[in-house]
């Protein structure tokens, strides 16, 4: 294929690169050499550290002023609205433009590709799997969704052997982009609707995910999943399972220096990957021993008062109980606090029922008000589904919750309450990471 954005001295525009994902090919196409500049609507810290590594980026409005004349490429996330005056300016041009989606994968016909992808867990089962590969002396290139210490804390590793370890989001049905020759999934969950609508919408397309993966490749599910087993049954001896009753899981759980099982989970499907490739088991155990954790994944903050501060980037139900679990389970005689943002009004619609159990096994909980995504909402789900409510219905079950108007009574609340030994934990998938403590 043509692999003309491979080359050196190509102008390429980014609309949105203050994303996760857009950063991260940001990062490869400037390994690449190619020239990069970007814009978005807010400076942050992602784009900050673009900036430091000499890419210009246009902040606020978008405007047509923001594409250089030399720009030959325009790529923009699926969230951009057609009437962006940048990707109408770029059509308008001629220029050539790519959703992200589309550009990363031009990227994985270009490598042997592996692929993580599931509902949850997918940027640790990639960072654990990339360092496996990089202590298997595959030196991969790697496109992850957070990011990693292990890579100087980026969300890209550039390599020069042959694989790409690659996270795949399902949102949009992105990952049908990509082609991958090895697919890890770590879990089927109704997550997305906004895309999907119901859980057998999301079980078919992951079916039509994992019917691209070749005769000679393989599938890593997770055989504990009950969706996801449903789904890659189909594909018979192309699938390795992984499951916590396998008595690797026990050898995992004693080098692993993350907490939860949902991570040991995560970790047996890195471990199968390096037994597929033929890395030694030693070195497979040393990479994920020394694996300590991604950005915003129970990441600590800080102490206050004696009190332990965590962050974490769960904001599905599932995501939520699991962090929560796990932090019981680490501290199982402490107070555990959680200040939760949730992310879309429509995600608390379609998942309510879930946000209404996944706190349980927290001792308090404060709810901050929806992170609203642009281009990813409806007018009307707001006013029927919203952090009061969500509060209020929450005490009416007999938990212990209250509604925190701004990131100021947070704060205040942790300074507030905060004891010697207490948990918080700060979670969300919005901006909640910038909430000074």
């Amino acid at each position: 294929m043509d692999d003309t954005f491979s080359k050196k001295g190509n102008s390429i525009h980014l609309i949105g690169i203050g994303g996760i994902g857009v950063s991260a090919l940001a990062r490869y196409y400037l390994a690449k050499g190619n020239k990069v500049t970007g814009s978005d609507l807010q400076s942050s810290e992602i784009t900050q550290e673009l900036m430091q590594l000499g890419v210009p980026i246009a902040l606020g409005a978008h405007s047509a002023t923001h594409i250089p004349q030399e720009a030959q490429r325009i790529i923009y996330t699926a969230a951009t609205p057609k009437s962006n005056p940048e990707l109408k300016t770029a059509v308008k041009r001629g220029l050539e433009v790519k959703t992200y989606a589309q550009a990363v994968g031009e990227i994985t016909q270009k490598y042997r590709t592996i692929t993580i992808s599931g509902s949850h867990g997918k940027s640790t089962t990639t960072a654990l799997a990339a360092l496996v590969l990089e202590d298997g002396y595959y030196d991969p290139v790697v496109m992850v969704g957070t990011k990693i210490k292990e890579f100087s804390n980026s969300n890209f590793r550039y390599g020069r052997g042959p694989y790409l370890v690659l996270e795949a989001d399902e949102w949009n049905k992105s990952f049908l982009n990509y082609t991958p020759e090895i697919a890890i999934i770590t879990n089927i969950d109704a997550e997305h609707l906004d895309t999907y609508k119901t859980l057998g919408a999301v079980k078919t397309t992951f079916q039509e995910y994992l019917e691209k993966i070749p005769h000679h490749g393989k599938i890593i599910a997770n055989e504990d999943d009950d969706s996801l087993r449903s789904v890659a049954k189909k594909f018979g001896m192309k699938v390795r399972w992984y499951s916590l009753r396998d008595k690797e899981a026990s050898l995992v759980r004693d080098v692993l220096r993350i907490s939860g099982e949902h991570n040991v989970s995560n970790a047996l499907a890195a471990l199968h990957l390096g037994r597929l490739l033929g890395i030694a088991e030693a070195d497979i155990l040393r990479a994920l021993s020394r694996f300590t954790g991604a950005w915003r994944r129970f990441e600590l903050k800080g102490i206050i008062n004696g009190a332990f501060i965590f962050t974490d980037y769960g904001h599905h139900p599932t995501e939520i109980a699991a962090t929560i679990e796990g932090a019981r389970n680490r501290f199982p005689f402490r107070r555990i606090w959680c200040i939760y943002q949730p992310h879309q009004y429509q995600r608390l619609a379609y998942a309510w029922d879930g946000f209404l159990h996944c706190f349980d096994k927290a001792d308090h909980v404060a709810i901050l008000p929806v992170y609203d995504v642009a281009g990813r909402e409806t007018k009307t789900t707001k006013h029927v589904f919203n952090s009061q409510k969500l509060t209020s219905t929450l005490t009416m079950r007999g938990k212990h919750a209250e509604y925190l108007t701004s990131f100021t009574r947070a704060t205040t609340l942790i300074h507030n309450h905060a004891r010697p030994g207490d948990i918080f934990l700060i979670m969300g998938a919005g901006n909640i990471y910038t909430l000074k403590i």
